[in-house]
């Protein structure tokens, strides 16, 4: 088990001095003797993390990925365009936060100094009625983090404060992990809001881009994953709300690099190559069975989405024991998104950001201008004289008519971007997909741990749970990493440091008065 502790400043992977290092138990620095053989399934964030760590430490690593490519979610794949261009699709576009210590310390094994990763000069956010907010001028270190964005926002009007319930908002002062669970996991996002009564323009403009990051509806979010992501990114960090965003499509700006590195450490990368079966072998490993063969592995790590370790483990009766496979089976998936690019005969206007935050334009929940930001979208652009835009639309209905759903983002695009309506399309791609992880209300304590009940067998990925400050990508990479550091235990080695953001809250004063507002009254 890895024990907390404040970081020195030596080696800090952030500005945050408060952050703190996770560090794992003694052991050697590889394995000695015959290699111990792991098998990864999943080659997205979560598996290519737990692949590097054990791959660097000398076990023998075969990572399974379905797909071509790997970075599962964040990953892309070659299309031609009408034009005759080829180009890299993928599902959209992703912040890669500063606080995203050990996501940045796995893409470090392939990009050393992170020169792929280029930084947005501000988060904007903009409502149809007119309200722009950002985070470009707001203090980084928390409170002033909290009292520069109320001074500064134009959402916050004069006396919201005063309208607003000081009680039920004390939990965004302490957020502890697993205790913000325990406290509010039994709550919406939506009705947390609503017992705050935080102010609707606001609460349009900061707070539901929170939980609209999970893919999800407020009133179907848990509220401890939204508070818990409200102390990540705000009152928790020093390291502010601005993000970087990879200068190139995600292929060659962060995966090709690394899969370079675990090819370097002898790990064997199968794309394209689906498992269809993992069963106990007699000698205490795994048999790991694909279309192609059937090979035995000392341990196995699932880096799944929900829908892929709910698919696999029905498939595999003898993994695990009754209770755990009834656990996996309940995992749910957020509602359908999609992602909708165009490439345009024209330029969208020169004053339009890389990315905006959007609310109030019905489906549309962000647009990004790419090629201000991706050097293959520029060189497109530059080109053809046009630009490349993706629209983003989360929780859709599951019924809905993909036709009218894609047509209706378009049209809010040029509401939104009146500068659009003009343009010609050279080229549309439209991605639909439904595989994000729901944290519904009330479903933290049944999600599936790292540990499983076959010491040889690991889970990872966003789905997870974790007594950890962590959501996301982050999430991601840190369960893959503390997948691989459970299965080097057994071995003797000494597994990855990890970093987060501060597991408590930042003030003495807050928490005290949080601490103090908790206790029962007579």
């Amino acid at each position: 088990m890895t024990r907390p502790h404040r970081r020195p400043d030596a080696g800090r992977p952030g500005r945050d001095r408060r952050a703190r290092v996770l560090v794992p138990p003694p052991g050697a620095r590889r394995t000695e003797g015959v290699r111990p053989t792991t098998a990864v399934v999943g080659g997205g964030v979560a598996g290519l993390a737990a692949a590097t760590a054990l791959a660097e430490r000398g076990v023998a690593v075969t990572l399974y990925e379905r797909e071509p490519f790997l970075g599962g979610r964040v990953g892309g794949w070659p299309v031609e365009l009408a034009d005759g261009a080829r180009v890299t699709m993928s599902r959209g576009f992703h912040a890669f936060f500063r606080q995203y210590y050990n996501l940045r310390g796995l893409l470090r094994r392939g990009d050393p100094g992170l020169e792929r990763l280029t930084g947005l000069p501000d988060y904007p956010l903009r409502h149809s009625n007119g309200l722009r907010d950002g985070f470009r001028h707001v203090p980084r270190t928390p409170p002033w983090s909290a009292l520069g964005f109320v001074a500064l926002s134009p959402s916050f009007r004069p006396g919201d404060l005063t309208r607003m319930n000081p009680v039920a908002a004390l939990p965004l002062l302490d957020v502890r992990v697993p205790d913000v669970y325990e406290r509010l996991d039994g709550v919406s996002a939506h009705d947390f809001l609503d017992a705050v009564r935080f102010p609707d323009s606001a609460r349009h403009l900061a707070f539901e881009v929170f939980s609209r990051s999970f893919f999800a509806d407020p009133r179907q979010l848990s509220a401890a994953e939204m508070v818990l992501m409200f102390h990540i990114y705000f009152l928790g960090s020093a390291e502010g709300l601005l993000f970087d965003v990879p200068d190139a499509p995600f292929p060659a700006a962060l995966w090709d690099p690394l899969a370079g590195h675990l090819r370097g450490h002898g790990a064997d990368i199968r794309t394209g190559t689906a498992v269809e079966h993992i069963a106990p072998s007699r000698d205490g490993g795994l048999e790991v069975t694909t279309a192609e063969e059937e090979r035995r592995h000392d341990s196995v790590v699932l880096a799944l989405d929900a829908a892929g370790l709910r698919s696999l483990i029905a498939r595999s009766g003898r993994l695990g024991d009754g209770p755990w496979r009834e656990r996996v089976a309940r995992l749910r998936n957020a509602p359908p998104f999609l992602v909708t690019r165009l490439w345009l005969d024209r330029p969208v206007a020169p004053g339009r950001p890389a990315f905006l935050g959007t609310s109030g334009y019905e489906s549309l929940d962000n647009i990004s201008v790419l090629d201000r930001y991706e050097d293959e979208a520029s060189r497109w652009a530059a080109r053809s004289g046009g630009s490349v835009v993706e629209l983003h639309a989360y929780a859709l209905d599951p019924g809905a008519c993909r036709e009218t759903e894609q047509k209706r983002l378009i049209a809010q695009l040029h509401r939104a971007y009146p500068e659009t309506a003009g343009a010609t399309i050279v080229d549309v791609r439209h991605v639909w997909r439904s595989d994000c992880p729901l944290f519904p209300v009330g479903g933290y304590a049944d999600r599936p741990t790292v540990r499983t009940p076959n010491p040889a067998l690991v889970v990872a990925g966003d789905l997870v749970r974790t007594d950890l400050p962590v959501a996301l990508m982050e999430r991601a990479a840190t369960t893959g990493f503390l997948a691989a550091n459970a299965l080097l235990e057994c071995w003797g080695v000494r597994g990855q440091t990890l970093w987060t953001v501060p597991t408590r809250g930042r003030s003495p004063l807050l928490r005290a008065l949080t601490h103090w507002s908790r206790r029962p009254t007579n």
